[in-house]
């Protein structure tokens, strides 16, 4: 689930980190690093657990309208379609989902006013309306419904970001991502695989928990030769001037293209053209781009470049 484009965001960040702590311990970086790297995963977790605790709260509501002391008919016989969704059931039963959560504590109890909004919202909805309506809803139609309530209720929902930035550091650039990957969760779904429904892993393979300890190892350990490539190629430039992000963008991005021969350089430049415009200023994706186009040209041209 956590794919290089959030390691490479991740490891920018603690490269960053890394140059303002005086005392610069790699080990410690290290497991920074991969502490980070779980608590994104733990996000994936807690968005899966959200729609979960949005079934159990409109189940604890419709039981408390029938234990009323002069119910209605509509009290004593809600459309309990919510509570009996096979998706939401084969999730909450899932062997994976609940190891995760007696490993790794995950609740939105202290966010119980944010989940009763979001359900009242998901309530009023044509959605929720248009699913009620149906009158035995297939397994399809059930696992259809939270794919719509997700994509138009939580992946959009500003209060949820705001949410999740208070809660926990690591997840402020983490949220788009790993929202998709929960949409993805769902549509994978299927009903004959029980409660062993495979979701997603930490890592897609060894080979990328490899590649951010590597790139983080690379980049720290060989400062000085990729400094000297930036400083060299910028000579127009007052070195002292440049935005210190994007020398460590650049730093970090001459690490993978010198280090990791699998990975075509044009795909390097790319990813961290994008991660400049986003987190340094304006202009930094055009420099960023020169610079280490410049340098990628260089180097090919004296045959120290091992790829295309």
């Amino acid at each position: 689930m956590i794919n290089r484009n959030l390691i490479r965001v991740r490891i920018v960040q603690i490269i960053y980190s890394w140059y303002q702590n005086r005392n610069k311990d790699l080990r410690n970086t290290e497991k920074e690093l991969m502490f980070g790297l779980q608590k994104s995963y733990d996000l994936y977790y807690y968005l899966l657990l959200l729609m979960v605790e949005l079934t159990k709260m409109y189940e604890n509501r419709i039981e408390a309208k029938r234990n009323k002391f002069l119910p209605s008919e509509e009290d004593l016989n809600p459309n309990t379609h919510l509570v009996e969704n096979r998706f939401i059931l084969q999730l909450e039963a899932n062997r994976q989902f609940k190891k995760y959560l007696v490993e790794r504590p995950l609740s939105w109890e202290e966010n119980e006013g944010f989940v009763k909004n979001l359900l009242d919202k998901i309530l009023a909805s044509d959605t929720y309306q248009s699913y009620t309506g149906i009158a035995s809803p297939t397994y399809e139609q059930d696992r259809e419904f939270w794919r719509k309530v997700f994509r138009q209720f939580i992946y959009v929902y500003e209060e949820l970001d705001d949410l999740l930035e208070d809660e926990c550091i690591y997840w402020n650039d983490d949220v788009e991502v790993v929202q998709s990957f929960v949409l993805k969760t769902i549509k994978r779904f299927s009903e004959e695989n029980g409660i062993d429904q495979p979701l997603l892993p930490m890592f897609r393979d060894e080979e990328d928990k490899q590649f951010a300890l590597k790139l983080l190892h690379d980049t720290i350990l060989n400062e000085k030769k990729y400094r000297a490539l930036i400083e060299k190629h910028t000579e127009k430039w007052d070195f002292d001037r440049i935005a210190f992000m994007d020398l460590i963008i650049m730093q970090i991005a001459l690490a993978e293209i010198f280090t990791f021969e699998t990975i075509p350089t044009s795909v390097s430049l790319n990813e961290y053209i994008e991660i400049a415009k986003m987190y340094s200023t304006p202009k930094s994706g055009t420099f960023v781009n020169g610079i280490l186009d410049a340098i990628v040209q260089e180097t090919k041209q004296d045959n120290r470049m091992f790829k295309q």
